[in-house]
């Protein structure tokens, strides 16, 4: 959205917060020009939800009055409270199989098939899901995740710890992102006590687990959530990344930024055998695959003991043309490749 910020006036509509006042949007316009938008709703009103983001998100439009209308979503639960918008084009930019998470709303793939049949054109975020999903829409392309290389790139050139990561022995080995029914927590914990003398380096917010769940040892360090400007500070003080995923429902389809990330700041990864990881990455030569927690051991003693350099030069090779400008650049022309009237749109939708 920072790179359509460029191009198009962008409003990002995130989830609804509850207080105690009358509704109202509120409206902050961040660094990179994207208009964040937070729907602020009395506690009282919950189940009218619906209802009230409706009127809200319309009334925004018509204040706007855009010369071309594009809504994209990224969850087809939005479309709860957007169903009227007559829009010039209509984006479902599908990330994740949202429909295995954990807590899923219901209703979501009831929603998900009416989304389907109103959008132009579908971006899905890796190889796995648009295997799963091509036959559903006759405009459908595959965008897997993509990377800020020279934001990432920044962890190779520097050497200061952050502070709470100062005192952390070495070797670490380092995860970030949110910790989540997709990470396998049993393995980081086993990885933990086969090894007492490595470091593991968490970073990241919880989210549907119980923070008591989280395995607990003098070498585990949870350091909790970081700006993602920060990031690189962190990655630069790191000997292996690792990306402990589960292999379950939740992590069927998904396409791992991180690992793109990992890759641009100079720290080699092992990771769980997720589909869309194993390949690129792991054909490739790019990324350490193991399924268990000696195997995460013995390829993580590989990469301590590997010269980085000729590794570095084929991850530089492969991230070349791999950045979100190049994925939007693709992404706007298949947008632009279908361009609908409105009033044509409407008379169909009437149809």
């Amino acid at each position: 959205m920072s790179r359509a910020a460029q191009e198009f006036r962008t409003w990002y509509v995130e989830e609804p917060e509850y207080f105690e006042g009358p509704p109202f949007l509120r409206i902050k316009r961040d660094s990179s020009d994207v208009s964040v938008v937070t729907p602020l709703l009395p506690r009282r009103m919950e189940e009218e939800r619906d209802a009230l983001l409706q009127r809200m998100i319309s009334g925004l439009v018509s204040e706007l009055r855009p010369r071309r209308l594009i809504s994209w979503y990224y969850t087809p639960m939005a479309l709860r409270f957007t169903d009227e918008l007559e829009a010039d084009r209509c984006v479902y930019d599908n990330m994740d199989e949202l429909s295995t998470f954990a807590g899923a709303p219901p209703g979501l793939l009831e929603w998900e098939e009416k989304l389907l049949s109103r959008c132009d054109v579908v971006y899905v975020g890796g190889h796995s899901l648009f295997k799963a999903k091509r036959h559903r829409h006759d405009n459908i392309h595959v965008f897997p995740s993509s990377v800020d290389a020279a934001h990432f790139r920044q962890a190779r050139a520097l050497f200061d710890d952050p502070i709470d990561q100062r005192d952390i022995p070495h070797p670490r080995l380092g995860f970030f992102g949110v910790v989540d029914e997709r990470m396998n927590i049993d393995l980081v914990r086993e990885i933990a006590a086969l090894r007492p003398d490595w470091h593991l380096v968490m970073i990241g917010p919880t989210a549907k687990i119980d923070p008591e769940h989280l395995p607990r040892a003098a070498n585990i360090h949870w350091l909790g959530c970081k700006d993602y400007r920060d990031l690189p500070k962190y990655l630069a003080g790191w000997d292996v990344g690792i990306m402990p995923f589960a292999i379950n429902e939740a992590t069927r389809y998904i396409s791992p930024t991180k690992t793109p990330e990992f890759l641009a700041a100079g720290v080699p990864v092992v990771s769980t055998p997720i589909t869309d990881v194993v390949i690129p990455y792991g054909a490739a030569g790019l990324v350490e695959i193991a399924a268990d927690a000696e195997g995460f051991v013995a390829k993580a003693d590989v990469l301590l003991a590997r010269r980085r350099a000729p590794w570095l030069r084929s991850v530089d090779a492969f991230l070349e043309g791999n950045s979100w400008d190049d994925t939007w650049a693709a992404m706007r022309r298949r947008l632009d490749a279908f361009i609908p009237d409105r009033r044509t749109k409407r008379e169909a939708r009437r149809v």
